[in-house]
């Protein structure tokens, strides 16, 4: 199978604690989502802002790495989350193995290079439906982008 390359769109300080765990969870835990990742396949976080529900705008990309096998699993140690309407779920995850010296970067500079920004001013609405795949170009792009520091 061909790698693809995947934009997660998940807030800050659900993608740092994904980083620490090297798990992907997206669009709340759903199964469907993390069931498209495939291993090898590209993952790039986006995050509109730092928390759920009403944190401070961010508009960074805020981790990268790679699907590291084929298994998506719910998370074992027992722990229950809850969801926007207080009810009790266990999250669908994949294991990610991340780039830990990538940093973030700011969506903005990349706005009129990227294929999926330049291609429509109202580019953040597709960013609504939590996971989108991207092109080759633009995950490279990206990449670079939070490398540059180093």
């Amino acid at each position: 199978m061909a790698i693809r390359y995947w934009l997660g769109v998940v807030q800050r300080d659900h993608v740092l604690r994904g980083v620490e765990l090297g798990i992907a969870q997206l669009n709340h835990g759903s199964k469907q989502a993390v069931s498209q990742l495939r291993e090898a396949d590209g993952l790039i976080y986006y995050s509109p802002r730092v928390s759920w529900p009403d944190g401070a705008p961010l508009r960074e990309f805020t981790a990268i790495g790679r699907v590291a096998d084929d298994t998506v699993f719910q998370d074992g140690d027992g722990a229950v989350m809850t969801n926007a309407f207080g009810e009790p779920y266990r999250p669908w995850r994949r294991r990610v193995d991340y780039d830990r010296f990538a940093v973030p970067t700011s969506v903005r500079p990349l706005i009129p290079v990227l294929d999926f920004t330049s291609a429509s001013p109202n580019w953040g609405f597709q960013l609504r439906r939590g996971l989108i795949e991207l092109s080759r170009n633009d995950f490279e792009t990206i990449k670079a982008q939070m490398r540059a520091v180093l």
